[in-house]
């Protein structure tokens, strides 16, 4: 299956020296080693363009190696990594360190995205032109939204020298006011400070004016609530934007009700919201509305993750469930297909990030994403190839995932 080129076939599919080389209902096998992959989809290798991999810094959370061993057993062949490690990723010296990092310890393709500002403080533009340089695929304040109109500006334009696309965490900070969790009954039961939807949905709109004065690529981060999701919609119906999105599968799954026994594994920012914005995501996805399905990938030591819910740090990890999560709750039932799940996986992050991958094309880089639709796995957290183990989703019992991974036609990670 590779919707880059509308292919949809039983096919034989033949790599030499890394690359496709043929796909045809039957090649002789020429001395190659044989997958028997009967019974299993073979899609373009899938991308998770939103991970925290926490290196350098934090690396009693998560390193690069293994982060990018749990995005191997869950599928991915690629991953783009956020800026917000210690020091942030402001500078080429660290893009260079993570790259090089990366090529002595991961066995999928690692690409960096650099800060929007230095330190990501949100006052000065970053070094944006050594970091290109030195290989970010895109810039981010991921964690740290730019509350500064004009220097978002001001970032928009700069991007637009290297057709650079400027990932957005939209939240107002002052309207967010401190909070933990979506606002609304759950909030108010629990005693817990809400977070206001319009707290996402006021940087959306903004964006959105911005990217059409701009004229640059904007990507919004875990967009959470339907009225981000029809501003984003309507926008592009206007035309004249370059304004894309993404959702998570936490999002699209588990409501603030999750929030009910104080887990802070259910705490992630933006929050989990009501039925009706869930429900929208679902939606999204289903009609091409949403470009891609994200982990946000946020591991925590289980020291703070143990914290007060008021004062444990956001975040979920998602690399080892987010494709089984999908496979069972969303294609398995029909809400959409192999071709539309390999368009939010691989192509569409692909061509966000300007990457030469999610193609199945003879010519391309092997990279191959393998499904077995009929696996049955449980989430069970430790097990995880990931320093993380705080997932909302312990104990489900899921059909579908990822059988095998490959990365320029190297078997990488086989179930």
């Amino acid at each position: 299956m590779d919707p880059s080129r509308k292919f949809d076939r039983v096919a034989d599919v033949a790599i030499d020296d890394g690359r496709i080389v043929e796909i045809a209902p039957r090649i002789a096998q020429k001395g190659r080693r044989e997958v028997d992959a009967r019974g299993l989809a073979v899609l373009p290798g899938f991308i998770d363009m939103h991970v925290h991999l926490r290196e350098p810094g934090r690396e009693d959370a998560e390193t690069i190696e293994t982060g990018t061993a749990a995005a191997a057993r869950g599928g991915f062949t690629a991953v783009a990594c956020m800026p917000n490690t210690q020091p942030v990723n402001d500078s080429e010296a660290v893009t260079t360190y993570i790259l090089k990092r990366a090529r002595e310890v991961s066995k999928i393709a690692v690409y960096p995205i650099g800060a929007i500002t230095r330190g990501s403080r949100g006052e000065t533009l970053a070094e944006i032109g050594e970091m290109v340089r030195a290989g970010i695929v895109a810039i981010s304040d991921d964690g740290h939204p730019v509350s500064d109109g004009q220097v978002m500006r001001r970032a928009l334009e700069y991007s637009r020298l290297f057709n650079l696309p400027v990932i957005d965490h939209c939240e107002d900070e002052a309207l967010a006011a401190g909070g933990v969790v979506h606002e609304g009954y759950w909030s108010t039961k629990l005693g817990l400070r809400g977070i206001s939807p319009a707290a996402e949905e006021v940087q959306v709109a903004r964006d959105a004016i911005l990217a059409r004065q701009t004229g640059a690529r904007i990507h919004i981060a875990h967009l959470s609530t339907r009225k981000s999701l029809e501003t984003v919609t309507r926008a592009r119906r206007e035309g004249g934007v370059n304004l894309t999105c993404e959702v998570t599968p936490h999002h699209l799954l588990l409501t603030d009700e999750r929030v009910a026994a104080y887990d802070t594994h259910a705490k992630m920012n933006p929050p989990l919201r009501g039925r009706d914005d869930v429900d929208a995501l679902v939606e999204g996805i289903a009609s091409g509305a949403v470009d891609v399905i994200a982990t946000d990938h946020a591991p925590h030591t289980l020291g703070d993750k143990m914290l007060e819910f008021d004062r444990a740090p956001f975040g979920v990890v998602g690399l080892e469930t987010a494709v089984s999560l999908v496979c069972d709750r969303f294609v398995r039932p029909g809400v959409i297909g192999l071709g539309r799940l390999a368009e939010l996986f691989s192509l569409n992050p692909a061509r966000i990030l300007n990457l030469e991958r999610g193609t199945l094309t003879p010519g391309a880089w092997a990279d191959i994403t393998v499904l077995d639709l009929g696996r049955q796995t449980e989430v069970r957290a430790a097990t995880f190839a990931s320093r993380g183990r705080n997932t909302p989703f312990e104990g489900w019992s899921l059909c579908g995932g990822p059988a095998m991974t490959v990365v320029r036609g190297k078997v990488v990670w086989s179930a």
